[in-house]
């Protein structure tokens, strides 16, 4: 199993990275969260996770060691796959997780996208208990507990991410205005709610919004 990588983020894009190890770039899918904290050309260390199938192996990384292990361990619930786990930590902190299926919150698990209400409660019933209390995670290198990087609002991630790529900041400050303005109207079906302040912002579907945008512009 490959820990972590320590290396130069060579490329940085919507869904992942490229992180040079050695003279060999490494592709690693992150969350928005995640995507964040690096930074084209400068050097980063991210715990990792492998996934092995059949036609593939895939990389994925995160900010530290306890979102990493949070990430492996709720793919043992039933019908949790390492998409779906990302999409989890995509919107929940790790203690965040850890609270939601503490109180047994299905509401809030239903917003992660491709979470229905009798996923979230099967989720909670085969994972409570399991995943520790908030606080006590493995966290960063240091072992301690450290704030996740969606500790920041998800206008800060956002930003983030579109100057990663290479954006102008005040054309990302237009266009996350444009997709706010969007996401403050009545939700859509099932999709994620726009609470107000924008606290359940969705930050991956707010970027590939703030993405299109931009390049129609």
């Amino acid at each position: 199993m490959i820990a972590h990588l320590d290396g130069l983020v060579a490329t940085i894009a919507p869904e992942g990275a490229v992180i040079e190890v050695g003279g060999v770039g490494l592709l690693v899918q992150c969350t928005p969260g995640t995507l964040a904290t690096l930074r084209t050309g400068e050097r980063a260390r991210v715990a990792t996770s492998l996934v092995v199938r059949e036609d593939a192996l895939t990389l994925y990384g995160f900010a530290g060691d306890d979102e990493r292990d949070v990430f492996e361990l709720v793919q043992t619930a039933s019908g949790v796959g390492p998409r779906l786990a990302l999409a989890m930590l995509a919107s929940f902190t790790p203690d965040g997780l850890r609270r939601a299926i503490a109180a047994e919150d299905v509401t809030a698990l239903t917003r992660v996208p491709g979470i229905g209400r009798k996923g979230a409660q099967r989720i909670v019933l085969e994972l409570a208990g399991r995943l520790g209390s908030p606080g006590t995670g493995a966290g960063g290198p240091g072992g301690g507990a450290i704030p996740g990087p969606r500790a920041a609002s998800w206008r800060d991630q956002v930003r983030a991410g579109l100057v990663n790529l290479g954006w102008p900041a005040r054309d990302a400050d237009q266009a996350i205005a444009a997709v706010e303005a969007e996401l403050a109207g009545p939700p859509a079906g099932d999709g994620p709610a726009a609470a107000p302040g924008g606290a359940d912002v969705d930050v991956a579907v707010a970027l590939r919004a703030a993405l299109q945008k931009l390049s129609r512009a």
